[in-house]
């Protein structure tokens, strides 16, 4: 059942529902102290998706020298498969997308759906970061993407 949801600013009161989600989603979840230190940096990039005001899923990206840096996203897993996390990756580029501009990112080499997320947005693969994830020392698969320069007429 497909059900209608909002992007919006996440904000420091949804962290409650966003750590409930964190800790379904992930085997070593962040610690709200980490969400709140992503919030408080003003060239970051944090959104959730709400629906009927809770919040189901978020993204948070912050800005590092040039660099973009996808650092997290999650959805309920109640509500995966609906399209949520691809809208919170298209709202991120309509706010951060200038030519040029450059995105990375780390993908756990066994998730597989994310990893056609990203590369359905232009993340192409470029490393692997070896027993990156602590909990099973899996690789990290590093993707990039580069948004490219507009035609000029």
């Amino acid at each position: 059942m497909k059900h209608d949801f909002q992007i919006r600013r996440l904000t420091y009161a949804d962290l409650p529902q966003v750590i409930a989600i964190e800790r379904r989603a992930f085997p070593t979840p962040w610690s709200l102290a980490m969400f709140v230190l992503e919030l408080s940096k003003p060239p970051g990039i944090c959104l959730a998706a709400t629906i009927d005001d809770r919040v189901v899923g978020y993204l948070v990206c912050s800005r590092y020298d040039t660099v973009w840096h996808v650092m997290n996203v999650a959805v309920d897993d109640r509500l995966r498969r609906q399209g949520i996390a691809g809208t919170l990756m298209e709202r991120l580029f309509e706010l951060a997308d200038r030519p040029n501009e450059q995105y990375t990112l780390e993908v756990r080499t066994s998730n597989d759906p994310a990893i056609r997320l990203y590369e359905s947005f232009g993340f192409r693969a470029a490393g692997r970061r070896r027993a990156y994830y602590h909990d099973n020392r899996e690789d990290a698969l590093v993707m990039w993407r580069t948004v490219p320069e507009r035609a000029t007429a």
